[in-house]
């Protein structure tokens, strides 16, 4: 499983769902990962992925105050056989 994602200011990446990006995600959710994104279906769920998946690589604005108003789209691929 696999984030695209493209930032307000034009720049696109694609990140791996991660082990620790897993964990991470369920510690904030408080529920596992495959059940959470099936059964809630919540756009904060995967705004927060992208989050976590971009913190990793570059400095992030708080998820809480403004990460929100620096993404443009973040695609979901559940079907990448690479990731």
């Amino acid at each position: 499983m696999k984030l695209k994602i493209t930032q307000s200011d034009g720049q696109v990446s694609s990140h791996a769902i991660t082990p620790a990006i897993e964990v991470a995600f369920e510690k904030y959710v408080g529920g596992g990962f495959a059940k959470v994104l099936r059964d809630q279906e919540k756009q904060e769920h995967i705004y927060y992925l992208a989050w976590l998946c971009l913190k990793k690589t570059q400095t992030v604005k708080p998820f809480e105050d403004g990460f929100l108003d620096t993404i443009e789209l973040v695609e979901l691929d559940l079907d990448d056989p690479n990731g």
